[in-house]
């Protein structure tokens, strides 16, 4: 394993891009700076999943529904700009290998150009096996073709899964060859997306495996899927948030750790537990992705996604994951970082039923009296020198900011 290790750093220095003796010449005295390229993923990416709620339904007419109801709802306006298309896209290679959508997509090109219009951006989806999950043509040996074909049709987001290289990986002769073997698909597909010169989120989903979040930077990742599947109960949910513990010092801008997406509107979770999902995730520097029919939300469901002061906090653009420093058997004390010096605070309660916390703030790095907002009220609640109190609800949170 540290072979391994050892071949992939040497590949990160390979691939970094940097100046060769080449470009020795100075420029002209008079020659304007370069405006420095932007980074892609600077804070978490933002938008939109069919997966979640469509799964093999997704078709054109659906992406189309999807972006206009992003735009009407007010969620382009608060961040989203994500229109991903996930698995079962796929139709068959032509005679020059070239990988065409099915009869679900007649255009894709149309498709893309259409999403842009609204001011939005398109993903895509593939696998670096042969096949996809769903089973359909993954992209194992037609990498750059395919990053190409993306490319020309105006591609901005790429979800990479593992499934269909699974298998490849189960056949390698030791633990370490399967490591490798997932390692040198990764990398060759963003070499494939670098060649295109056409900026895409690449978006690797394999489920934490390896601990993907020590290597994911590495193999140009920009965000990494930390967990296998979310689905829309409360105790998955839980179970893949709040297992983040400990993962924050692998984020930072430009590359996120991912515990997948989310399930706000989809019905299975009370108001008290999305919040905590919201709440849990902005804390987290997750990737926000819906995963529900946009052109069906309840006012509810899209307050609770568009609260601009929640998205705030995930979007905050110091960077810096948020961890968990406090636990006592079902209550839990999350804080985060933020710009300029301030803190989010989630007070979070595992317990079905009411319970009482507090926190003190002195405890959490901050000395003399602080200034205190609840972030779901949106309301000040002052400055306080003493323990904060509150009466969390079940699977519910309190969501502070806290500064000086």
């Amino acid at each position: 394993m540290k072979a391994v290790r050892l071949a992939l750093c040497a590949l990160c220095f390979v691939s970094a891009g940097l100046v060769d003796g080449s470009q020795k010449k100075a420029a002209p005295a008079r020659a304007p700076a370069l405006a420095p390229r932007p980074q892609i993923g600077a804070t978490p990416p933002m938008g939109w999943n069919s997966w979640n709620y469509f799964k093999e339904r997704v078709d054109d007419a659906t992406v189309r529904a999807q972006a206009d109801a992003m735009v009407a709802s007010g969620m382009r306006d608060a961040g989203y700009v994500y229109v991903n298309i996930d698995d079962t896209w796929e139709g068959q290679r032509d005679a020059g290998g070239v990988l065409q959508p099915n009869n679900k997509f007649p255009d894709m090109k149309a498709l893309a150009d259409y999403v842009h219009s609204k001011g939005l951006k398109l993903g895509i989806y593939s696998s670096p096996g042969p096949k996809t999950c769903a089973r359909y043509e993954g992209s194992y040996g037609h990498e750059e073709i395919d990053a190409q074909t993306w490319a020309n049709w105006g591609i901005d987001y790429l979800k990479y899964d593992l499934c269909g290289l699974r298998e490849m990986m189960r056949a390698a002769e030791s633990p370490e060859a399967a490591h490798t073997m997932m390692i040198d698909a990764y990398i060759k597909m963003r070499d494939a997306l670098k060649k295109t010169g056409r900026p895409m989120v690449y978006s690797l989903c394999q489920y934490g495996n390896d601990a993907v979040w020590q290597w994911g930077e590495s193999v140009g990742g920009n965000l990494w899927r930390t967990t296998g599947d979310i689905t829309d109960r409360y105790a998955k949910m839980a179970e893949i948030g709040f297992s983040q513990a400990g993962l924050a010092q692998y984020a930072k801008p430009g590359h996120w750790n991912d515990p997948d997406m989310l399930e706000v509107g989809n019905g299975g979770m009370n108001a008290d537990e999305y919040r905590t999902h919201m709440s849990l995730w902005a804390i987290l520097a997750a990737p926000l992705l819906a995963g529900n029919d946009l052109t069906k939300m309840t006012p509810e469901t899209i307050a609770l996604l568009t609260n601009k002061e929640v998205i705030a906090i995930d979007q905050d653009p110091a960077g810096k994951q948020g961890d968990r420093v406090w636990a006592e058997g079902p209550k839990e004390i999350w804080t985060r970082p933020l710009a300029g010096g301030a803190k989010a605070l989630g007070l979070f309660n595992r317990h079905h039923a009411p319970l009482p916390m507090q926190a003190d703030f002195a405890r959490l790095g901050f000395s003399g009296a602080v200034k205190v907002r609840d972030v779901w009220a949106a309301k000040d609640l002052g400055q306080m020198t003493a323990p904060y109190k509150a009466t969390v609800p079940g699977h519910g949170v309190v969501l502070l900011r806290v500064s000086k």
